[in-house]
C-alpha cells in the first residue's frame, strides 16, 4: 500500500450561489448577535514569520507567557468538540491557532457562546484577529493559544480547496487576488519584484542619476518602432497617443542641462500578447551625458549584478532549468561575428542585396522577399539563428543603421550604428545606443521612417519637429539605455511567462471569447457560442466566409473584423 496521502473523496459541492447565500445568512446572524462582520481596524503586535523564527526552538508541549496579537485569513479549520485548530495566514506566512473552548469562554465573558460562534459562524477565507500566548503542541506545531478573537471580515465566496488549488492558468490571471491568497510563491514573486525595482532606483541614485517623470499622453508616438494606442481628449478636441517610449522626452532633459536622468514607468504598445509581450509593460530608460554605448554596457551590467546580489544574494541563478552565471565580465560580441559564427556568412563581404539574399536563403533564413537592404537581412539572420542560443549574458554590438533610427553612426564601420542589445536566457533584456546628436542626420532618418509609415508600416516613427528643434539647440554626447523590467523580473524570479511577472496582465474580455461555433450550410447560418454562455446566430453568411473562419490563425480576430458587424444576427434565447 502506498504511504502517500491521497486526496479525500470530493463531496458533492454546493453551487457558488448556495455557498454565498449560506455565508450571507451567517453575516446576518453575526449582526443579530451585535458583532460587526466588517470591522474597522485591528492592531497586530507580530507577524507569523516573526513568531515562527523567534520561537523555532520552543520544545513540544511548552507555552510562553507572552501575549501576541496577529490578524490574517483562515486557510483551514479542524473542529473537535471543545477544541479547534485553524491555520491563519498573513502576508508573511502561516501559523496554527489553538482554540480551546474553556480558555475562550473564560476570557470572552462579554460574548456569550463565543466558542460556539467561532465554530459555527466562521469559514475558510474569513479574516480574523486573535490574541493569545505562544504554545508548541505535543505534536510539535507552533501555535497561538487563543484567548480572544475578533471577526474582521466575513468572506462570502469560498477559496479553492487545498488539494486542487487554483490551477486554471487563465483564472489565476483573471482572479489574481485569489491566486495571491492560495499560492505563496506568487506573493513572493511580487515581493521580489518590488525589491528589484527599489534596488534599481537606489543604485542609479547612488550614481547621481535623478528620476524625472515624462508625459504618458503624447501628440506624436516616438522613441521606438511600435504601434501606439490612440485615445481622445474631449476638451482639447484632439487625438493623443499613449507613450511607446520615454526616450524623446528624457533626451530633451539632457538638452536642458541634466547630465544623468532616468524614468522607470509604464509603456504602452499596441502589439500581440505572448509569453514575452504584454501591451502594457514597465521599462526603465537611462540617459547619461558625455557617455557612449560602452559606458552604457558597463552601467547595464552593474545594475543587474548589483540588483541580483542585493535581492537574491547570489549571481548564480537558474532560469527554467538552465544555469545562468551573472558574474562579470559579460561576453561582448558584434552581430556580424555572431551570425558568422552560427551560419558561416560574413556580411561584411556582400556587395549587393541579391548576393546577401541568395546566401542567406542557402543557410535557411526565411521571409527575405520584402527585405530592402543588406542590414535588414543581417538582422533577420541574427534573429532566426542566434537569439535563442544566447543563454549566458551577452552584449550583441553594432547593429545595421536601417533598424536603428535614433543611434549614432559607428565611428569605424560604415552602415552600422553604435548600439547594443543585452541577451540573457535567449531574449532581449536591454537596448542601448550612443545617441544620435546630429539634428540633420536625425531629421533624414525620421523622414525615412515617416515615408515607411505613410506606406503602411504601423510601427514606423514620425517626424517629431519639437524634438528636432531641441537637438538643434545642442545635445551633448550621450549614452542611453532601455531595459524591460518585466523581463528582468521574469529572469530573477524564474517566471516562464511575462504574465507571471505582472500583477494584472491584460486579458481578453471573456464575454467576447468564442467557445465554439458551427455552420448550417443550407440556411447559411453561423451559430456562435461565447465563453460567457451567450449564443448568437449570424444570417446569410456564405460558406466561403465560414471556411475562412475555420482556417484563420486567430478565430477571434477574423470573427471580429470580418463577421461580427457585417452580417445580420440575433441572440438565441
Amino acid at each position: 500500500m502506498s504511504s502517500k496521502q491521497s486526496p479525500p473523496p470530493q463531496p458533492s459541492l454546493s453551487t457558488l450561489d448556495e455557498i454565498r447565500a449560506a455565508r450571507l445568512e451567517k453575516v446576518q446572524q453575526l449582526k443579530t448577535l451585535g458583532i460587526n462582520p466588517y470591522a474597522y481596524r485591528w492592531e497586530s503586535t507580530h507577524h507569523t514569520a516573526e513568531l515562527q523564527e523567534k520561537f523555532a526552538e520552543l520544545p513540544n508541549g511548552e507555552e510562553v507567557d507572552l501575549e501576541v496579537a496577529i490578524a490574517g485569513r483562515i486557510l483551514a479549520r479542524r473542529v473537535f468538540g471543545k477544541l479547534a485548530f485553524f491555520n491563519l495566514q498573513d502576508q508573511t506566512g502561516t501559523i496554527q491557532l489553538y482554540l480551546d473552548k474553556k480558555k475562550i469562554t473564560a476570557e470572552m465573558e462579554d460574548v456569550p457562546n463565543a466558542f460556539n460562534h467561532l465554530k459555527q459562524l466562521t469559514d475558510i477565507g474569513d479574516i480574523i484577529g486573535v490574541k493569545g500566548t505562544i504554545k508548541r503542541t505535543e505534536k510539535g506545531e507552533l501555535s497561538i493559544y487563543v484567548s480572544r478573537y475578533v471577526m474582521l471580515t466575513k468572506s462570502l465566496l469560498p477559496l479553492p480547496d487545498k488539494w486542487h488549488g487554483l490551477t486554471d492558468t487563465e483564472k489565476r490571471y483573471r482572479q489574481r487576488y485569489v491566486d495571491l491568497i492560495v499560492n505563496p510563491t506568487v506573493r513572493e514573486t511580487f515581493r521580489l519584484r518590488a525589491k528589484i525595482t527599489s534596488a534599481i532606483r537606489r543604485y542609479l541614485e547612488q550614481q547621481d542619476f535623478i528620476e524625472i517623470e515624462t508625459p504618458v499622453f503624447n501628440t506624436q508616438a516616438g522613441g521606438a518602432d511600435a504601434r501606439p494606442f490612440i485615445t481622445y481628449h474631449n476638451t482639447l478636441d484632439m487625438e493623443l497617443y499613449l507613450r511607446i517610449a520615454t526616450e524623446l522626452h528624457l533626451k530633451r532633459l539632457i538638452v536642458g542641462g541634466f547630465d544623468r536622468v532616468f524614468e522607470l514607468g509604464r509603456i504602452f504598445r499596441n502589439e500581440g500578447v505572448s509569453t514575452r509581450h504584454n501591451p502594457e509593460f514597465t521599462s526603465i530608460e537611462v540617459y547619461q551625458a558625455y557617455a557612449d554605448y560602452n559606458d552604457m554596457m558597463q552601467l547595464t551590467e552593474n545594475i543587474i549584478t548589483s540588483v541580483a546580489q542585493e535581492v537574491l544574494d547570489t549571481l548564480e541563478i537558474t532560469y527554467q532549468g538552465e544555469a545562468i552565471d551573472l558574474s562579470s565580465p559579460w561576453r561582448r560580441v558584434t552581430m556580424q561575428e555572431l551570425v558568422q559564427e552560427k551560419t558561416g556568412l560574413d556580411f561584411s563581404k556582400f556587395q549587393t542585396l541579391e548576393e546577401a539574399k541568395t546566401a542567406a536563403q542557402k543557410v535557411g533564413i526565411e521571409g527575405l522577399e520584402e527585405c530592402p537592404s543588406i542590414g535588414k537581412i543581417l538582422n533577420e539572420a541574427f534573429e532566426q539563428k542566434c537569439e535563442e542560443t544566447l543563454i549566458q549574458p551577452t552584449f550583441v554590438l553594432d547593429y545595421p543603421v536601417e533598424i536603428s533610427p535614433l543611434a549614432k553612426p559607428h565611428r569605424h564601420q560604415q552602415g552600422l550604428v553604435e548600439r547594443f542589445e543585452l541577451f540573457i536566457a535567449g531574449r532581449e533584456t536591454a537596448n542601448s545606443f550612443s545617441e544620435l546628436t546630429d539634428p540633420v542626420d536625425q531629421r533624414e532618418r525620421l523622414e525615412k521612417q515617416a515615408l515607411l509609415k505613410a506606406a503602411g508600416d504601423l510601427e514606423a516613427q514620425e517626424v517629431d519637429e519639437d524634438f528636432l528643434t531641441a537637438l538643434e539647440y545642442g545635445m551633448p554626447p550621450t549614452g542611453g539605455m532601455g531595459m524591460g523590467i518585466d523581463r528582468l523580473v521574469m529572469l530573477l524570479t524564474d517566471c516562464a511567462s511575462i504574465r507571471d511577472a505582472i500583477a494584472f496582465p491584460l486579458l481578453k474580455n471573456e464575454s467576447n471569447v468564442i467557445k465554439s461555433f458551427d455552420y448550417d450550410g443550407e440556411k447559411q447560418i453561423l451559430r456562435v457560442e461565447f465563453k460567457s454562455g451567450s449564443v448568437y446566430k449570424y444570417h446569410d453568411l456564405p460558406k466561403t466566409v465560414y471556411q475562412e473562419l475555420k482556417n484563420a490563425p486567430s478565430v477571434g480576430q477574423y470573427f471580429n473584423s470580418q463577421i461580427r458587424e457585417k452580417y445580420g444576427h440575433d441572440q438565441e434565447l
